[in-house]
């Protein structure tokens, strides 16, 4: 199959296109990605939720630290693999997980995306900013793990 707008081949499963990533779906529906503002939002639903657990296990101590790096990674990673795609606070701004190609990212890909956030954030956010200013939304975080954040509604 070849994508309408710019003409590169891409696989018949293909939702997006992988060059220009104009959304592959018959009706000519265009893919739109989810930006900066909407996808801060959706992290701080995310920060609200996990909020309480977090203080409790920041509480015990030494290894408290550990633990709610786990909690986050599970929940983060857990989530954005299964079916729905999204984390709560995802879900709430109507945006999902997708791999480049716009099909559902195994736990190992949300895993490498949730912890390469860490390079988004130790890059004093530029990681992060650049969401605002790449053609397809795309955090280094994204870029790194090969996956999109597209709007679902």
């Amino acid at each position: 199959m070849y994508c309408r707008n710019c003409g590169t081949e891409h696989p018949d499963t293909a939702q997006f296109c992988p060059s220009c990533g104009v959304g592959t779906a018959a009706g000519g529906v265009a893919t739109e990605y989810a930006g900066f503002w909407r996808r801060v939002a959706a992290y701080l639903v995310d920060a609200l939720i996990l909020a309480i657990p977090n203080i409790i296990l920041s509480r015990i101590g030494g290894a408290g630290s550990l633990a709610v790096i786990v909690v986050d990674w599970i929940y983060f990673a857990y989530q954005e693999s299964s079916p729905a795609q999204a984390t709560i606070g995802k879900r709430a701004l109507g945006i999902k997980v997708t791999n480049t190609e716009g099909n559902a990212i195994s736990f190992g890909r949300a895993t490498g995306r949730y912890f390469a956030k860490i390079l988004s954030v130790l890059t004093l956010l530029i990681g992060v900013i650049m969401i605002a200013f790449t053609s397809k939304k795309q955090g280094l975080h994204d870029m790194i793990a090969s996956t999109l954040v597209v709007k679902t509604k």
